[in-house]
């Protein structure tokens, strides 16, 4: 009973001791063994690895990309803007030797550091940008030159900064409304200068319009008074030649046209004075008979009729 509690008690032993021994290495860590606290040694390579028992202990470290995102703060740019900018790095551990010398055995001891390294290179760099390069495609060159001064800080804890980028940069919310009113102030100027150029164009374009119009006038005016002169001149030839082919006719026909005038529909409460031997009544005396040859006479000059009482 004695030996079977011995030996019981030796392989619990021997169990300690092999967990003691022996250790897992994953790919995704790295490993340093520390000896009464010294630094003795640095496994990279996964898998089954030993150590002294009770005398050597195993450090993991993390030996993936990891992430830090920097809190906002505001900067002054080099024309002396403001902006508020939001940061984020990516790092991994290089040498977990210098990492633990420097820093020690926990992850968050270096998000500190890699914050104060981050915020002081943020202002240095971007302390000789204007606005303009961190909105523009130089923005690619200061995030570049930022990683580069992170990470040639870092570079002595053992931690390789891989990338640095600029997440958001922000007007401050004052500087914002006053950028906001400039930029509404120079719309509407440039609106003002708009509308005048257009007034000023519109003007001229009436005023050409107005002058194009009184020249088109004018033109069509005289052109139908030189239509008008000849049409006249036209009926003046004609009349006389049928005058001249046929005046008693002529006379009989003009006297008929002013009986037409003073008789028209409308006139019948129109009231003349004339005399009876009238010549304007002259067709209503005596009319001619057909071969008759009626004395040559004036035209029967048109009456003009009397106010109605």
């Amino acid at each position: 009973m004695n030996r079977l509690i011995a030996l019981g008690a030796a392989v619990v032993v021997v169990l300690i001791l092999l967990s003691s021994t022996l250790f897992t290495v994953h790919q995704t860590q790295q490993v340093l063994i520390t000896q009464f606290g010294e630094p003795i040694r640095v496994i990279r390579d996964p898998g089954l690895h030993a150590k002294i028992p009770l005398i050597q202990n195993v450090i993991s470290f993390d030996r993936r990309l990891l992430d830090f995102e920097s809190p906002g703060e505001e900067i002054i740019l080099g024309d002396q803007r403001r902006l508020i900018v939001d940061s984020f790095a990516r790092f991994r551990i290089s040498d977990p030797l210098r990492y633990y010398q420097t820093v020690g055995s926990l992850e968050s001891g270096i998000r500190g550091r890699l914050s104060s390294i981050m915020s002081g290179s943020l202002r240095r760099v971007l302390g000789n940008e204007p606005l303009l390069s961190v909105l523009s495609t130089d923005r690619l060159r200061i995030m570049n030159t930022i990683r580069d001064q992170v990470n040639a800080e870092a570079d002595s804890f053992g931690v390789q900064v891989v990338d640095v980028r600029i997440r958001r940069a922000d007007l401050p919310e004052e500087n914002t409304q006053a950028i906001l009113s400039r930029m509404q102030s120079e719309r509407e100027r440039v609106a003002r200068e708009i509308r005048a150029e257009g007034a000023e164009i519109g003007t001229q374009v009436r005023a050409r319009a107005d002058r194009e119009r009184t020249v088109l006038l004018a033109e069509a005016q005289a052109q139908a008074d030189a239509l008008r002169g000849e049409g006249e001149e036209e009926a003046t030839k004609i009349y006389a030649k049928a005058y001249g082919a046929d005046p008693q006719f002529f006379s009989f026909w003009r006297s008929m046209q002013a009986y037409r005038t003073a008789f028209v529909e409308g006139r019948a409460e129109t009231r003349l004075l004339l005399a009876p031997d009238s010549d304007f009544f002259r067709y209503f005396r005596s009319a001619p008979t057909p071969g008759s040859i009626v004395p040559p006479a004036a035209p029967a000059p048109t009456p003009t009729p009397a106010p109605a009482p």
